[in-house]
C-alpha cells in the first residue's frame, strides 16, 4: 500500500469499522435472543427461563456498551478524514444518519436502562415489553445505517446541481426504499442472529462439557439452534438476492468477486477455486460449476455477466462521456461567477453528460483538471474501476464456506435437542465451542466484499475514493490511526475480559419452581 492520505484514510476507517463489527453483530443477535427467552419466561412463568434472561442480558449489556464506545468515532471521522464527502453528500447521507439518533439510538439506550434495573420496579408483562423495545431499537439502529450504506453502493433519489457542487436529494423515499440497502439490512441483521446463535451455542456446550449449569445449557442451546438454522437458511435466500442486486447495479464488484476477466457465454459459470492474477489478467487452476454464476446473477440462461475487461472498456467511455460533462460544468460555473447566463449548449452537454462526471473525476488522480489527461491516464483511470481481485475472490468464498458450515452445526443441534441428546456427544460440544469465532469472520469477509469491491468509488459511479478525502498531512492521519488502533485493541481485550468473567462466574440460578422441579426429577437431562 502505498501510504499516502487516501491509503491511510481508507486504512483507518477500514480498521475503525472492522473493530467496530466485532461488537454490532452480537449485540443484534442477543437482543432477540434475549427477548425471546423472556417471552417464554412470561408465558410459562418458569424461573430458569428468567435466569437464561438475565443472564444472556448481561452479556448483551456488556457488549452493547463497546459497540456503543466504537461506533461513535467512526461518524466523526466523516468530517475528520472525509471533509469533502461529508460537503458533497452531507445533504443525502446526513439524513439517515441523524435518524439513527433520533429515532434507535435513543430508543435502545433509553430501554436498555429499564431492562436492567427494572425487574423489580416493573411487571412481567412490562419488562417483556421493555426487552422488546430494546431489540426494536436495536435492529432499527442498523436500519438507518444500512440505508446510508446502501445509498453509498446504489446511489438513487438525488442528482448533482453544478451552482452548489452537492448531490441534493430528490426523493427521500427512494433512498428508504433503495433495494441495496433493504438487502444488505436483512441480510446484515441475519448474520448478526447467526453470530448471536453460535455464540449462545458454543458457551452452553462449554457448560455441558463441564457438567455446569444443564438445564439452563440445554434450554438455550434448543433456542440458540432453532434460531440459528432458521436465520442461517434466510441467509442463503438474502445471499442470492444481494448477488442479483450486486450484478445489476454494481458489475465491476461481481466480476472481480468471480474473477471473470472475459465476459463469458451466457449462462456464466461459477469459479469455485482459482488463484486470481490481477497481473497477468487471468485465474491460474480455475474450477467452475456450469451456469451458476448466471443464474445467480441473472437468473436466466440466456444473459451475459459482463467481464472485467468489458467493464473497463465501457468505462473508458464513461469517462470520455464524463470529460463533456465536466468541460460544460467549468463552462456553467464560470458564467456563474461573472453573472452571465449559462450557455445553452453547456447547460445541454451536462444535461446530457452529466451522470458520467464521477467518472472524468477518476483523472483528478493523474492531473488536477481531468480535460488535460492524456489517453494514457484515460486508459490508466479506467483500468483503476478494477479493485482488488485476490482478496475479493476470497473473501466471498471464505464467507460462503463458514456460512455452509454454520448451516450444518446448527441444524445437527436441532436435531439433537429435538432427540434430547445434546449431551450425548461431547466432540459435537467441542466443535460447538470452537466455532463460536466463525460467524465473526464470515461478517468480516462480508463486509470486506462489501467495502473493497466498491473501490475506487466511495460512492458508486458518483464519487472518486480519491478526491472525497480531507487535506491532511498523512503523518497526521498515520498518527490517528495508532492511537485508534491502540484505543481499540484496549476496548476489545476489556470486552473479552469482562465476557469471559460472567462466563465463568455463570447465571445465578434461582430457586426452581414446581414446573421446572418435576421435569427434572423426570429427565435428567431435558433439552427444553
Amino acid at each position: 500500500m502505498d501510504f499516502d492520505i487516501v491509503s491511510l484514510s481508507r486504512l483507518q476507517f477500514a480498521l475503525t469499522a472492522l473493530y467496530h463489527f466485532i461488537f454490532v453483530p452480537l449485540t443484534l443477535g442477543l437482543s432477540i435472543l434475549v427477548a425471546i427467552m423472556e417471552t417464554v419466561y412470561v408465558l410459562t412463568g418458569r424461573t430458569l427461563w428468567r435466569d437464561m434472561t438475565k443472564f444472556w442480558g448481561g452479556l448483551f449489556g456488556i457488549n452493547f456498551a463497546m459497540g456503543v464506545a466504537t461506533g461513535i468515532v467512526m461518524e466523526f471521522q466523516f468530517g475528520m478524514n472525509w471533509s469533502y464527502y461529508s460537503h458533497y453528500v452531507g445533504d443525502i447521507f446526513g439524513a439517515p444518519l441523524a435518524l439513527e439518533g433520533l429515532m434507535a439510538f435513543f430508543l435502545e439506550a433509553t430501554f436498555v436502562g429499564l431492562f436492567f434495573f427494572g425487574w423489580e420496579r416493573l411487571s412481567r408483562v412490562k419488562h417483556l415489553i421493555v426487552a422488546w423495545c430494546v431489540a426494536l431499537g436495536s435492529n432499527f439502529s442498523a436500519l438507518w445505517i444500512l440505508i446510508a450504506n446502501g445509498w453509498m453502493q446504489n446511489p438513487v433519489g438525488a442528482q448533482f446541481n453544478p451552482q452548489t457542487m452537492r448531490m441534493e436529494m430528490t426523493d427521500f423515499f427512494a433512498v428508504l426504499i433503495n433495494p441495496m440497502a433493504q438487502t444488505k439490512f436483512v441480510h446484515t441483521v441475519t448474520a448478526g442472529y447467526v453470530t448471536a446463535a453460535v455464540f449462545v451455542l458454543g458457551i452452553s456446550a462449554c457448560y455441558l462439557l463441564k457438567g455446569r449449569y444443564p438445564a439452563l445449557a440445554k434450554r438455550s442451546m434448543t433456542v440458540a439452534a432453532t434460531f440459528g438454522l432458521v436465520s442461517a437458511l434466510a441467509l442463503v435466500a438474502l445471499g442470492d438476492e444481494s448477488g442479483y442486486l450486486v450484478a445489476k447495479h454494481q458489475k465491476m464488484k461481481l466480476a472481480a468477486m468471480e474473477a471473470m476477466w472475459k465476459t463469458e457465454p451466457a449462462p456464466a459459470a461459477f469459479t469455485a477455486f482459482g488463484f486470481p492474477d490481477q497481473a497477468a489478467r487471468e485465474t491460474h487452476y480455475a474450477v467452475h460449476v456450469p451456469w451458476l454464476m448466471g443464474l445467480i446473477g441473472t437468473r436466466s440462461l440466456t444473459t451475459e455477466i459482463a467481464g472485467i475487461e468489458a467493464l473497463v472498456e465501457q468505462a473508458e467511455r464513461r469517462i470520455r462521456d464524463g470529460l463533456t460533462a465536466y468541460d460544460a460544468l467549468q463552462r456553467i460555473r464560470a458564467a456563474s461567477k461573472t453573472g452571465a447566463g449559462i450557455p445553452p449548449q453547456a447547460q445541454a452537454d451536462f444535461e446530457t453528460h452529466g451522470h458520467a462526471l464521477g467518472h472524468a473525476l477518476l483523472l483528478k488522480r493523474y492531473t488536477d483538471d481531468p480535460r488535460q489527461a492524456s489517453p494514457e491516464q484515460i486508459r490508466q483511470a479506467a483500468w483503476d474501476t478494477v479493485p482488488q481481485v485476490a482478496p475479493l475472490f476470497w473473501a466471498f468464498r471464505l464467507m460462503v464456506g463458514l456460512g455452509f458450515f454454520l448451516i450444518v452445526l446448527t441444524a445437527v443441534f436441532s436435531w439433537l435437542s429435538i432427540q434430547r441428546r445434546l449431551d450425548a456427544h461431547p466432540w459435537l460440544l467441542k466443535i460447538a465451542a470452537y466455532s463460536i469465532p466463525l460467524p465473526w469472520i464470515a461478517i468480516e469477509c462480508g463486509w470486506i466484499v462489501a467495502e473493497l469491491g466498491r473501490q475506487p468509488w466511495v460512492i458508486e459511479g458518483v464519487l472518486p475514493t480519491a478526491v472525497a478525502v480531507s487535506n491532511l498531512g498523512a503523518s497526521t492521519v498515520l498518527f490517528t490511526i495508532i492511537g485508534f488502533v491502540l484505543i481499540y485493541t484496549v476496548l476489545l481485550l476489556i470486552e473479552l475480559k469482562l465476557m469471559l468473567r460472567a462466563i465463568r462466574k455463570g447465571p445465578d440460578i434461582a430457586a426452581p419452581d414446581s414446573a421446572d422441579s418435576r421435569i427434572t426429577a423426570a429427565t435428567p437431562a431435558p433439552a427444553h
